[in-house]
């Protein structure tokens, strides 16, 4: 099957949307982009935006350049995920991350089969767990295939990406840090200059070794500690 081939009109734009979706059932609602565990920590609530461009540009930059890479690979005869699964757990130091987007990528994985199961990109998902023993397809990783089964582009599959991951924080914060939610409205309005400079950066991106190396230490030791707290409202 070749690019495109199969794939209705408009398509695309409609699964960007799907993406987009903050009811699409796929586990996203029990996490929290380590948010919890960066309040616990002594993160001041006014600083959440501040939370929010620092993800863009460091660890949810990484995840979208896999996901333009995986929708690549889902386009390719034959499909094979092996490199940009394992291009993206070495750049994902922290094992609890590494769970939270296998996790995630677990739920769309169910979603990816359930409305496009025959397609190559979406068979060629269990190439993905063969890159890293016991590590089931990571979040981008299937980001990218669902990506190539609806006929996305490579900027939609970014920004996909890109806009979970702040709608992941606004909607824990407010849980966590109780407040209007039209500010957390205004803080996706302000972060789309971080968000397209994002998403220009991967699809610039031109293959597995290229894939930028940007993990934010921080973040990682928060993602850690949170694993063992006694008391949280999420996962990860």
């Amino acid at each position: 099957m070749g690019r495109g081939d199969d794939v209705g009109e408009g398509t695309g734009e409609l699964g960007a949307l799907l993406l987009a979706d903050a009811r699409l059932p796929t586990g996203g609602h029990a996490h929290s982009a380590t948010l919890e565990a960066a309040l616990a920590a002594g993160l001041p609530g006014e600083r959440i935006p501040d939370y929010l461009s620092a993800r863009l540009r460091t660890v949810a930059r990484t995840e979208a350049a896999a996901a333009v890479l995986a929708l690549r690979a889902g386009l390719d005869e034959p499909v094979d995920y092996t490199t940009v699964q394992a291009a993206l757990a070495a750049r994902t130091p922290s094992h609890a991350l590494r769970e939270a987007s296998a996790a995630l990528g677990r739920g769309l994985a169910r979603l990816a089969r359930r409305v496009r199961g025959d397609h190559p990109a979406v068979v060629g998902l269990s190439t993905a767990a063969q890159a890293v023993p016991g590590l089931r397809p990571m979040r981008p990783v299937v980001i990218g295939a669902l990506g190539a089964a609806l006929g996305m582009t490579e900027a939609q599959a970014a920004r996909a990406v890109l806009y979970d991951d702040v709608q992941t924080v606004t909607a824990a914060a407010l849980k966590l840090h109780p407040g209007d939610p039209l500010t957390t409205a205004q803080w996706l309005l302000d972060a789309a200059p971080d968000i397209e400079a994002s998403v220009r950066a991967a699809v610039a991106t031109e293959g597995p070794d290229d894939l930028p190396a940007r993990s934010a230490p921080l973040i990682d030791q928060w993602a850690g500690e949170h694993t063992y707290a006694t008391r949280r409202l999420f996962v990860a």
